[in-house]
């Protein structure tokens, strides 16, 4: 059998190759008079779990020997958690906090990365009705400008502040003029920092039946976390997620992928719990489902990517979510190092991909590896939504042989098609509504309100189409952000999303990304996030390829909208904690345009540049 075959009546190609394994793509299609319709799944949603803390207060009695949560100890080994421990730790943090007497409705602000203890504290503070905010380590990690996570903090008015540790977090804190207010906990050194607390100290403290009494009030509508949007520019908007949200989009996903009920998750993930797509979809998938998560201390990055790929040997994962630079980063050590590749491949049932970000040249290069070292295909899969929607929206459920394809609506989504105005290429706005979209933003009626259009539905600012117009069941593709298509001087719309997959193909493997430039002007342009391969290339060499590039564009046709005539080198890699890269993983164009204006001028200067190529 090819082992690219994407045939469905295969089992071979399914997750954990069984039939059931996943739920077919069954659509419901409304179309109405004024040009719009509405997609919904024939599936009904099934009822779902009262709270997060309902989930560990399962396993923990159903599994109580099996792993949740291990994360490095220092010494080359792995500090472990099962799902019994877990909730006894939860059961003596939840106590401690009741002790401390918080302000009802006050956020528990998390201000380090991914760990046990963060885990422990965050479901603790859910367990008796506290929400939790975990806010991006680089405001405090990569700047010594402290003037926004102040604002964040004054913003969010925490009851609790809590760190690994005070030689990062301990000169915002120390500026910060709330800190006297609300208690501070760290992990280690908390007398490095006066007044504030060990985590030790809250992990001692016995759980008594007020623990208990406080998780029986937690209803479906009790605020669970607070996320921020990426904040590009201001103070960013915090996001509300209900207990409802959450555990009515991990049913929704459980009946689009039944083998979740059947098949624990092995993950090893580095995504940020400050972002949606790791604090929720994935470790939310874990807990919810009875699976394990190895907290990984690599990053899709040069120096870091060594310790993925050390990771990924010892704990071979049996699923990996992940953004499209992280598998661009894994793909050198992949198709170099053949023990290295037949490890990962022979575990894995799936790789989850931002759908609306991975280069089909990305996907071609992971399927050739994976073709090399085994027989049965790797099933490719994709999910779409946002921070307000907790996050997916859809969700694809069958074997599919591209990137593209974001799904179809998961169960209990109404997904509206809304005809753009102003005739932008022809576009349709996504909105969503259903049990898993926010109630609003916190403390921001007016913001909220301009989040919603007339029948309730979440105005999500994407834009999508069918696969196929004949057959709903094919499922949705992404067509770009709404507001990221532009004209040119002689009025002519660029549709940012369609022309950036094709450079993205054509400039493969020199490019990981690219910004579509060109508003306003004449012609349009490129800005481009070199891949590793790209980075290794001699100057010159790249040069010429990217000018092929260019010119196989433009031989393509499509006329001056879809021809880039020229484009530069980025060397500084897109940053999230900058709004560069949004909670779906996929490039801002806006906020990358604004970001580096300087060199989209320098892209259009008469000046001639060494990383500007034209054609």
């Amino acid at each position: 059998m090819d082992c690219r075959s994407p045939l469905l009546t295969d089992p071979a190609v399914l997750p954990f190759g069984e039939p059931g394994a996943l739920a077919p793509s069954r659509v419901v299609r409304e179309d109405r008079p004024d040009g719009s319709f509405v997609l919904r799944s024939a599936e009904a949603l099934q009822p779902f779990a009262r709270c997060v803390g309902d989930w560990l207060e399962h396993w923990a009695v159903t599994t109580p020997d099996a792993l949740l949560l291990a994360e490095r100890d220092g010494t080359g080994g792995w500090r472990r958690l099962t799902y019994a421990q877990a909730r006894a730790a939860v059961g003596r943090v939840a106590q401690a906090l009741l002790d401390m007497r918080l302000p009802a409705g006050a956020p528990v602000v998390v201000l380090s990365d991914n760990g046990v203890d963060h885990a422990l504290l965050a479901l603790a503070a859910q367990h008796i009705g506290q929400p939790v905010c975990t806010v991006s380590s680089a405001y405090c990690r990569l700047t010594r400008d402290y003037t926004k996570i102040h604002g964040i903090l004054d913003t969010l008015d925490p009851a609790l502040v809590y760190a690994a540790e005070p030689g990062v977090y301990g000169p915002p804190l120390l500026g910060w003029a709330g800190r006297g207010h609300r208690p501070v906990v760290f992990s280690r050194g908390a007398a490095e920092l006066p007044g504030a607390r060990a985590f030790d100290e809250l992990l001692a403290t016995p759980e008594t039946p007020a623990v208990a009494a406080a998780f029986a009030h937690v209803t479906p509508d009790t605020h669970a976390k607070y996320l921020l949007t990426s904040g590009s520019t201001g103070t960013p908007k915090v996001v509300i997620n209900t207990h409802r949200m959450l555990c009515a989009n991990q049913q929704q996903m459980a009946q689009a992928w039944p083998f979740l009920n059947r098949h624990p998750l092995r993950l090893l993930d580095w995504l940020p719990w400050s972002h949606t797509f790791g604090g929720n979809h994935n470790f939310h998938l874990v807990l919810a489902h009875g699976g394990s998560l190895h907290v990984d201390d690599g990053r899709p990055m040069p120096g870091l990517i060594e310790k993925t790929v050390a990771n990924l040997r010892e704990v071979r994962p049996n699923f990996l979510f992940n953004v499209p630079r992280g598998f661009d980063m894994l793909l050198p050590f992949l198709e170099n190092d053949e023990a290295f590749a037949r490890a990962f491949f022979e575990p894995l049932e799936g790789l989850f991909y931002a759908g609306a970000a991975l280069p089909q040249s990305l996907w071609q290069r992971l399927e050739a590896v994976a073709c090399r070292v085994r027989q049965r295909p790797v099933w490719f899969t994709s999910s779409w939504g946002a921070t307000e929607t907790a996050p997916a929206v859809t969700s694809v459920h069958w074997p599919i042989d591209r990137a593209g394809c974001i799904g179809s609506p998961l169960p209990g989504v109404a997904l509206k098609f809304v005809p753009t105005e102003g005739g932008a290429g022809g576009k349709l706005e996504m909105r969503v509504r259903g049990p898993s979209v926010f109630p609003g933003y916190r403390h921001a009626p007016e913001l909220t309100a301009q989040a919603f259009d007339e029948e309730g539905y979440y105005r999500i600012g994407d834009a999508g189409r069918l696969v196929d117009p004949q057959d709903q069941s094919q499922g949705v593709a992404f067509d770009g952000r709404v507001a990221e298509d532009f004209k040119l001087m002689s009025g002519t719309w660029v549709s940012v999303g369609t022309l950036r997959l094709r450079a993205v193909a054509a400039l493969s493997p020199l490019a990981a990304d690219v910004v579509v430039t060109g508003h306003d002007r004449e012609e349009v342009g490129l800005l481009v996030f070199p891949s590793p391969a790209g980075l290794a290339m001699e100057p010159m060499a790249r040069a010429e390829l990217v000018r092929r590039a260019l010119q196989a564009l433009r031989a393509e046709g499509g006329g001056s909208s879809q021809t880039p005539t020229r484009a530069m080198w980025l060397a500084e890699p897109p940053n999230a904690d900058a709004g560069e890269i949004t909670d779906k993983g996929y490039l801002n164009q806006r906020a990358v345009l604004a970001r580096r204006a300087a060199q989209v001028l320098a892209l259009y200067s008469a000046v001639a540049s060494p990383d500007v190529i034209r054609i």
